[in-house]
């Protein structure tokens, strides 16, 4: 929007060019979506507190959680509309991977909303049935994975690259569309099972996404693309925007939602956030460098699954509770110290992913 009119008067004004750039137009998303997020947060709390909108809190979780319930929920709105006022703003609306993470990221934080509302209607924990909740994510993400398939243009854009392997890429073909459908899906529910502590699913958010905006910066670029001996895809640099746009929301949103939290982003937000990371992963290629630096998403994910299926075969749990952060405070952590301990775990596992990109 902003990107198409500034383009316009830079004929006339000549220090308008600098908009033309990425990074600089990534700098102004990263400021423009945290100045909203941080205008409108107390503005936020304050509707959600009015109308009701609680917390419900899980009766056989920690005992110290029962402290917030009560604490405005929904707070993924913000996060959403901040990003999506600045993506709109600063990026190139003609370029098709902008629309498809955006409406990827929308679409899984309505599902959220949904989600959301019902468990706040009804006074409970449960919300959307977990066969509901999927059939709408699968739709998105089987439509998204439909729409890249036909749109590739190269070889490259439905290719699985591995990491630290130069040469070593596996075509998915047809493929590629389910494929999408796992790593969109995926990602997002890995998220919502880690957003169970204050804070401690947006920071990681933050983190990774930062990471993969540097990607797809690189990976729009034709000479840095060439040098790490990335598939150069042409027009993927601009969701750079987007994911600087994610990075100022986040941040925004941190400033509430930190320990001990004012708000929580609620199903909107960590399925939106979830779905964001994964299908911007999918786009520049590198769902695996994901899985690395989204090690405590994946971890979460894991011990839910492990635990699920070791009740299932021997009837005894392997965590204490799961999604294992929950595990560690009944093991006596405080929450404060199990937050900042996964985040320093992600901020090693971000540059361990990134050191892929030139170790190959």
């Amino acid at each position: 929007m902003l990107h198409s009119l500034l383009q316009m008067l830079s004929e006339d004004f000549s220090v308008l060019r600098a908009f033309d750039f990425i990074t600089m137009r990534a700098i102004m998303s990263v400021l423009t979506a945290l100045l909203i997020a941080l205008f409108f947060g107390p503005k936020v709390i304050s509707y959600l507190t009015e109308l009701r909108f609680g917390q419900q809190v899980r009766t056989d979780g920690p005992e110290s959680h029962m402290v917030k319930a009560g604490t405005p929920t929904m707070g993924g709105v913000l996060i959403l509309l901040s990003v999506g006022i600045a993506t709109l703003l600063w990026s190139d609306l003609s370029n098709r991977y902008v629309w498809v993470v955006l409406l990827v990221t929308l679409g899984n934080g309505a599902v959220g909303a949904i989600d959301d509302s019902l468990k706040l209607r009804f006074g409970n924990s449960k919300g959307l049935t977990a066969r509901r909740k999927m059939f709408w994510q699968t739709m998105i993400a089987l439509l998204a994975g439909i729409y890249l398939y036909q749109t590739a243009t190269q070889a490259a854009e439905t290719e699985l690259l591995i990491p630290v392997f130069k040469y070593l890429v596996i075509p998915l073909g047809i493929f590629y569309i389910p494929f999408v459908w796992l790593v969109v899906v995926g990602t997002s529910n890995a998220v919502n099972l880690t957003d169970g502590l204050d804070g401690l699913a947006i920071l990681p958010t933050v983190l990774v996404a930062g990471a993969l905006g540097l990607i797809t910066y690189v990976t729009g670029h034709a000479f840095f693309s060439d040098y790490l001996n990335l598939p150069h895809l042409v027009g993927v640099g601009e969701v750079s925007i987007f994911c600087a746009a994610l990075v100022g929301s986040g941040l925004g949103f941190l400033w509430f939602n930190t320990y001990p939290a004012q708000v929580f982003m609620g199903d909107v937000g960590s399925l939106g956030l979830g779905a964001a990371l994964g299908i911007v992963a999918v786009v520049c290629r590198q769902e695996l460098v994901l899985m690395i630096m989204g090690g405590v998403f994946v971890m979460e994910a894991v011990s839910v699954i492990l635990q699920v299926a070791s009740f299932k075969l021997t009837g005894k749990r392997i965590f204490r509770m799961a999604p294992i952060h929950h595990h560690f405070e009944l093991k006596g952590w405080p929450e404060p110290r199990v937050i900042v301990r996964f985040w320093i775990i992600t901020v090693i596992l971000v540059l361990v992913g990134l050191a892929t990109l030139k170790v190959r």
